[in-house]
């Protein structure tokens, strides 16, 4: 099926397999998905600043300018590689047992997903979702919540929230694992920062450090912000 893309954003008619016209010429010695495959590994390889047309034309042995013949620009790479990496969401969401259980799921599916593919998290937000494989995750949460009275609007409105819990918290971890700075919990950090935060007056942050709340180690954060985002959504329910 082959469309005019020039009133689209970019990727979202590649995306849903709409390809552009042929152009006279030889035969296209490449494909679309053999490009994004490329973006993709070089995403899972070197991160998100990897995934360019230069460098994967240089992979696959053509010019930049032969590029242009698959993808329109980096930003349409971007928009295909990011679908076809993140994938559909997995069919046990569906099969969980009430809205709550099934949302828990598919926020903790998708930090998943942002652990499997860090450069993920470095993908731009152009706006809302439009391509399949974001859609299919947009329409599994609408499913688990259709289970309640809200609204279209406050349905979808939660679904934005549960999406960017999911990826806040992704690129709080991989910030923190990441991090190679001696930890706020070392013993020297203590002897240095609780005098002075008792002489500053900040009694409640230095109560935290002496019991041991104070630190930058991951334990429950991800069930306790969850939980009070999914409570909220059950009195919104209510």
């Amino acid at each position: 099926m082959t469309e005019d893309r020039g009133e689209l954003p970019p990727g979202l008619a590649l995306s849903w397999g709409v390809q552009p016209a042929q152009r006279r010429g030889p035969k296209p010695g490449l494909s679309v998905a053999q490009i994004v495959d490329t973006g993709i590994e070089f995403g899972d390889r070197y991160g998100f600043e990897a995934i360019s047309l230069q460098k994967i034309a240089a992979h696959l042995g053509v010019t930049t300018n032969a590029m242009y013949r698959y993808v329109r620009s980096k930003d349409e790479l971007i928009v295909l590689a990011q679908d076809k990496a993140f994938g559909r969401a997995p069919d046990s969401i569906l099969a969980a047992d009430g809205w709550r259980s099934g949302a828990d799921s598919w926020v903790r599916a998708a930090v998943d997903r942002y652990a499997e593919r860090p450069w993920l998290i470095d993908v731009p937000i152009r706006g809302a979702p439009a391509t399949p494989n974001q859609l299919h995750w947009l329409e599994v949460l609408l499913r688990v919540l259709a289970e309640t009275s809200l609204s279209q609007h406050d349905a979808l409105g939660c679904a934005v929230l549960l999406s960017g819990y999911a990826r806040s918290y992704s690129a709080m971890v991989r910030e923190l694992t990441a991090n190679a700075d001696v930890p706020v919990q070392a013993p020297a950090v203590g002897e240095f920062l609780v005098p002075r935060l008792q002489h500053a007056g900040f009694d409640l942050v230095a109560a935290l450090y002496t019991n041991q709340e104070y630190e930058d180690e991951i334990d429950d954060d991800l069930d306790f912000g969850l939980t009070r985002i999914l409570d909220g959504i059950e009195k919104l329910v209510g």
